[in-house]
């Protein structure tokens, strides 16, 4: 019985993976085809993160009430990790990759000697991007022993957002944007003190402009990346479109217009220009998530993503987000723009920290998206992913008529999934500088407890428990603070 199914298994990866490059070769044009191979994952380290992964993921989606989502139920104290945040595990990740270089059987060498022109290497996802002969494609799949995954290095497009007009509580917004008076952003920055200081925010979008008054001298990297993931060499900041400097306004500009438009105005940002014109790859998007974890992000902003219509999620972005996560950074992304039952990767992975749309009343917007997944794992990880079914969004945020920066010294409203995304990143920002979390946390224990505390403590206006609109509610950080304050996460002793 046990081997009839594990053979089963095998069948169905393989038919799920030939389906797949049938897709990628019918739909192609010419006689090439740009894919990224990935390596399914294997290592007994990874293995173990996503049992731990399966753990969290599961108390999130079957507790009774919200407090459970807290660390060990709200009821007491979380224990400190004495040796603080350990990034040695990132060489670990990236040998994974030159391992398989000097191994004469490795499936991505032998990519590598099939690959017409130049190919890339990306530690983050163990995987090889390249353009093969579409014979050579087929052949991946049908030889392949379940070793490997083989995805389309798909074009990739921000999802469609609104550039609205003067909305109606523009007058409560003198003194700054209404997310953060909704998201008790204002309140947090008063009662602990803390406004992002020290933290990093990697922001992979359309790149910034850096001569904004609003984000003049917060900048500490900026890198394009091509279509197959590799940096350009282009560093000094500029924006190919308006996107990516509006989101960065949302995570820490400051209040030159007149008004706060940052959750976390003192944090520090990594600017990663993936998605040129609006528009770019997976492999760029791959690249740059490995150059914020290279620099030391400490959270990952993605407002971004693609459209799925069916149930199944199995992106090339699953095993870049795990390996953030293992370095102990959350991945925050907009769920997508084209309403209920629908969603987009990279928002919709199981590992994602997804975030849908709110208005100023507290209502979901009618864009937002969200629905039930089922994430079908074909690489021998533990049985908890065997399937597993999730809800998305994890938490919702402030997406309607948002007031951020855009070029030029300008500001502007935009409404999207890819404006709550950047509250709920600026929300993990204040987190981390309000609490010892960074200094005391590390891996994935430091990268749920933040998402845990945030979903744990968010205001649900929806269904009970987690939902497809609200996902556990809608964000609060001063609840989020002062919970990880009395799990024993003060930075200072509280009175």
């Amino acid at each position: 019985m046990i081997y009839n199914f594990m053979f089963g298994r095998i069948i169905v990866a393989r038919s799920r993976l030939s389906r797949r490059v049938e897709k990628i070769l019918d739909e192609g044009q010419g006689a090439l085809r740009n894919v990224i191979v990935q390596r399914r994952i294997q290592d007994s380290e990874t293995v173990a993160a996503l049992s731990r992964i399966g753990e969290v993921l599961t108390r999130r989606l079957f507790v009774s009430d919200k407090s459970q989502m807290l660390p060990n139920g709200g009821n007491e104290s979380a224990s400190l990790s004495a040796n603080g945040p350990d990034r040695s595990l990132l060489g670990h990740l990236r040998d994974r990759l030159e391992q398989h270089r000097h191994a004469t059987s490795g499936v991505l060498d032998r990519v590598a000697a099939k690959a017409r022109g130049e190919t890339r290497k990306l530690w983050i996802a163990d995987s090889i991007v390249a353009e093969l002969d579409k014979d050579d494609v087929a052949a991946l799949a049908g030889a392949d022993g379940g070793e490997i995954d083989i995805f389309e290095n798909a074009k990739v497009s921000l999802p469609a957002f609104n550039a609205s007009g003067l909305p109606m509580q523009a007058s409560d917004e003198r003194g700054s944007a209404y997310g953060l008076q909704l998201t008790n952003a204002l309140a947090a920055w008063g009662a602990y003190g803390a406004r992002g200081g020290g933290v990093r925010v990697a922001v992979l979008d359309t790149g910034v402009d850096g001569t904004h008054p609003d984000l003049a001298g917060k900048i500490d990297a900026f890198q394009e990346f091509d279509g197959n993931g590799n940096p350009t060499g282009s560093t000094t900041p500029h924006d190919s479109d308006r996107h990516g400097t509006h989101v960065a306004g949302t995570v820490l500009g400051g209040n030159a217009g007149g008004s706060w438009i940052g959750m976390a105005p003192e944090a520090r940002l990594l600017a990663g220009l993936v998605l040129p014109g609006g528009s770019g790859t997976v492999a760029q998007i791959l690249g740059g998530m490995q150059w914020a974890v290279d620099n030391n992000a400490d959270v990952i902003n993605m407002s971004l993503g693609g459209l799925t219509l069916e149930p199944d999620v199995r992106s090339p972005y699953n095993q870049a987000i795990i390996t953030a996560l293992m370095a102990g950074i959350p991945v925050v992304c907009a769920i997508g723009n084209d309403g209920h039952v629908v969603s987009g990767p990279p928002g919709n992975d199981p590992f994602a920290f997804s975030a849908g749309a709110t208005d100023s009343d507290d209502r979901v917007a009618g864009f937002s998206g969200g629905r039930t997944h089922r994430f079908i794992d074909d690489d021998g990880a533990p049985p908890t992913f065997d399937p597993f079914v999730y809800m998305k969004p994890d938490v919702s945020a402030p997406g309607v008529d948002v007031l951020s920066s855009v070029p030029g010294g300008d500001w502007q409203r935009f409404s999207g999934t890819s404006m709550a995304t950047p509250h709920v990143a600026g929300a993990i920002a204040l987190i981390l500088s309000a609490t010892t979390i960074r200094e005391s946390q590390s891996g994935t224990d430091r990268a749920f407890l933040l998402q845990d505390l945030l979903a744990g403590t968010s205001r649900d206006f929806g269904e009970t428990r987690t939902d497809q609109r609200y996902g556990a509610g809608r964000i609060d950080v001063l609840a989020a603070i002062a919970e990880a304050h009395r799990q024993g996460f003060a930075s200072q002793p509280v009175a």
